[in-house]
């Protein structure tokens, strides 16, 4: 288990910023991540990149999964912002190289979460507890897709969340071409998830970049239609300006980074992008696993300005 420094964290308390909290990045391998070698303790069935606060304190949990083909640490920025605000975020690798079939990515989303209980203690500092009566799932991309697999129930957990965040998800490369299993049933409102969602869309998400290959989130299995299928209570904030992976770290190297600034139609900046996605998934989180909706209420009457253009925001209460 290795320790990452974490950037400076400012003092502001506005979800836009960072928050409060110092934080820590944890690398967590698939292997036993005991704080004593002498314990015994469940390893992880995933390796995990988890950011926390360093303050002590008991803190909600989130599971933030992926998208298609990429690394954990290519949202490690976005991790950092939502822990500098008092949550334990907890985002798997859940492959190296995957089809086009999610199935094992949503039995893997189960077995880490059935895992927490047993083994995410041990994996934090001793000072750092999880509430795991206050948990919540998130995914981007692809991940998304999985986030909602798992909320519908294609996979069992022994622990039960309270809140959903679709980043962006994306259920296919087009209506009628969903990779499976599919989600969306283009029923309004036919999905029965017990908790309260948050979709958050990209309007360049749905616009090629090029000729010669499709848009990243293409119309017809993008965040308007999962939107669609939810039911109270669920919000929906488009970001105008900004594309489908905008919200990732600004340096994401390799081949595999490198291709997030080719095929994807992009923004001018990550950044403004990137706080929003952490800001609204902080306010979202505070309202409905903290009982504090003060931030999301200011947010969807305005008071509270965005660093991005909303192309959108629509709301079933």
């Amino acid at each position: 288990m290795a320790s990452l420094s974490s950037p400076a964290i400012s003092t502001s308390t506005n979800v836009f910023e960072y928050g409060n909290f110092t934080t820590e990045l944890i690398k967590v391998e698939q292997g036993p991540c005991c704080r004593k070698a002498a314990e015994q303790t469940l390893p992880p069935p995933k390796p995990l990149l988890i950011g926390t606060p360093s303050e002590a304190g008991v803190f909600p949990v989130l599971l933030f999964l992926h998208g298609y083909l990429f690394l954990n640490s290519f949202y490690s920025e976005l991790v950092q912002h939502i822990a500098s605000h008092g949550f334990i975020v907890v985002a798997p690798q859940l492959y190296s190289v995957a089809g086009p079939d999610s199935t094992k990515e949503i039995e893997s989303t189960a077995a880490i979460t059935n895992w927490f209980s047993e083994g995410l203690q041990a994996c934090l500092p001793s000072h750092v507890r999880p509430n795991l009566s206050k948990l919540a799932l998130s995914g981007h991309s692809r991940g998304g897709k999985v986030a909602f697999a798992v909320a519908l129930g294609k996979a069992i957990t022994s622990l039960k969340f309270s809140a959903l965040i679709g980043v962006d998800p994306v259920d296919g490369m087009d209506k009628g071409k969903q990779t499976p299993p599919p989600i969306l049933t283009y029923i309004p409102h036919s999905f029965n998830i017990d908790m309260a969602v948050l979709v958050i869309g990209s309007g360049l998400g749905e616009v090629k970049r090029n000729p010669l290959f499709p848009p990243c989130a293409p119309k017809g299995v993008n965040h308007e239609d999962f939107f669609n299928e939810c039911q109270k209570p669920a919000y929906h904030f488009v970001a105008k300006d900004y594309g489908h992976v905008d919200m990732l770290n600004d340096d994401t190297t390799g081949i595999r980074g490198n291709t997030t600034y080719c095929l994807c139609k992009n923004g001018v900046s990550r950044e403004p992008m990137r706080r929003f996605v952490a800001g609204i998934s902080v306010a979202f989180l505070r309202a409905y696993l903290e009982d504090n909706s003060s931030d999301l209420e200011a947010i969807k009457d305005g008071q509270l300005v965005a660093p991005v253009v909303l192309q959108k925001a629509d709301f079933l209460l």
